[in-house]
């Protein structure tokens, strides 16, 4: 993701990104071409869609598919209070009568019901800030921590992640890519490019 967002990954300079795919969030700090300090998590956007499928499980007796939850997430997500509220209509079955059912939930309900995985990535995000060398922090401070991915694009989470690590956030252009198009920039320039890769990291997480 680092790469496809263009960073100067070889640079002695830090570079932080963030990147919340489906079934994974990569948390890293990026300097000579090296991960400085990282967290791989298996809380992503898969996750909340079970955090959504629950919470209407739970509150409504309302059973509904990840289909269903991720249109809800996408439609009036969010990790930050927004300022004008979002409603949707959602349909499942009835877990009393076994019967369809509709109801409507609003953004503040669905921000609660993925507010526990948002928790763990921003616990994770100040984790990862802590274990980076002073040096490198202040080349974060001055260009920002980079969301990236499908996640990312949750309303207000760059508000959210801003406000906990008093640092700027930014999206990167074209989120949903960004690792794609990083591999496409590799295959391009392999040779110079080599010493950034690594062939696996171990999982840690921070709950």
């Amino acid at each position: 993701a680092a790469i496809g967002a263009r960073l100067p990954v070889t640079d002695a300079r830090g570079n932080m990104v963030v990147d919340i795919g489906g079934g994974t969030s990569e948390i890293a700090v990026i300097s000579l071409g090296g991960i400085v300090s990282a967290r791989s998590l298996r809380v992503a956007g898969d996750e909340m869609n079970e955090d959504i499928i629950r919470y209407c499980r739970d509150e409504f007796n309302l059973l509904i598919g990840e289909k269903s939850a991720e249109d809800i997430k996408i439609a009036i997500g969010s990790a930050y209070p927004l300022k004008e509220q979002l409603k949707c209509s959602v349909r499942g079955r009835d877990l009393v009568s076994g019967l369809p059912k509709e109801t409507i939930v609003n953004d503040e309900q669905i921000r609660e019901a993925i507010s526990r995985s948002i928790r763990i990535i921003v616990n994770n995000i100040k984790t990862v800030i802590e274990e980076t060398p002073p040096e490198l922090l202040s080349d974060i401070m001055q260009r920002g921590i980079i969301l990236a991915g499908g996640g990312g694009l949750i309303r207000g989470l760059d508000k959210l992640v801003a406000n906990q690590t008093e640092m700027p956030v930014r999206m990167m252009e074209d989120p949903l890519t960004a690792v794609v198009r990083g591999v496409g920039i590799v295959l391009e320039d392999l040779e110079s490019l080599k010493d950034v890769l690594v062939e696996d990291q171990r999982e840690k997480s921070f709950k």
